[in-house]
């Protein structure tokens, strides 16, 4: 092997190994921005979280605090139907609660805000049916068929159903999203838990995380992105008849 051929492996070992300490120095960099970016996220999702929950928070009432309370409604949001028409566990106790306010009345007429996307798939009749099996006057309960989100629900009972002043119901890990949305939208909004019973500790913890999730998001709807919902519509009197939003 001669000198300069020597030289030439010299030198280009040289390089190789000072190109891969520039690529693991580029490497680190970029690992150490990710993990910068990664905790900023972190503590942006963390607030946004905290700051709805804490805004909702005092919007929150017992059941029995509003008897007689008389918003123009109180809006049952929908949830998990089974094939035969029967309510799942979650939206049965929000149905309970919210006919049991509707009788204080807490509210002046029951507005069922639901997915029914389909005609296989109906949240809103079957609340519907559940409301006159406990006696709720037909003409007082209203359907909201294009309740697809919490965002939507809130949007349609302010833009299509004209009320302003409301009662929502759903499970406490749902409702400080929907009071907060509400009352960001201009509703004024206050809250009731409709938690009975105690839920498998699998579904909480599935429930609280899809949750966090879905509050930055909504956070990002009322503060910064304002999407329309998905339908609108003619809008409908609370004060009239709910059997013009039946079909």
């Amino acid at each position: 092997m001669g000198y300069p051929h020597c030289i030439y492996i010299v030198a280009m070992t040289t390089l190789a190994f000072m190109n891969q300490i520039r690529h693991t120095r580029i490497l680190r960099r970029a690992m150490t921005i990710a993990m910068k970016l990664s905790f900023a996220f972190a503590i942006c999702f963390a607030l946004v979280n905290a700051f709805v929950i804490v805004t909702a928070c005092a919007y929150i009432y017992e059941p029995d605090s509003l008897a007689g309370y008389q918003a123009d409604a109180v809006v049952v949001l929908g949830a998990r139907v089974y094939k035969n028409g029967s309510l799942s566990t979650i939206l049965r106790e929000r149905a309970d609660r919210g006919i049991t306010l509707y009788e204080a009345q807490s509210g002046k007429k029951l507005l069922f805000s639901g997915d029914h996307g389909t005609h296989e798939y109906d949240e809103v009749n079957a609340l519907k049916a559940y409301a006159l099996s406990a006696g709720v006057p037909l003409n007082d309960i209203f359907l909201d068929h294009a309740g697809f989100s919490t965002y939507e629900s809130m949007v349609r009972a302010k833009k299509v159903f004209g009320a302003q002043m409301v009662v929502i119901v759903t499970q406490r890990f749902h409702l400080y999203r929907a009071v907060y949305v509400a009352r960001y939208l201009g509703l004024d909004a206050v809250g009731v838990v409709s938690d009975q019973s105690g839920y498998p500790r699998n579904a909480n913890l599935y429930n609280e995380f899809r949750e966090s999730f879905a509050r930055v998001k909504d956070w990002l709807y009322v503060t910064l992105l304002h999407p329309p919902p998905k339908y609108l519509g003619a809008p409908i009197d609370l004060a009239g008849s709910g059997t013009v939003s039946h079909d």
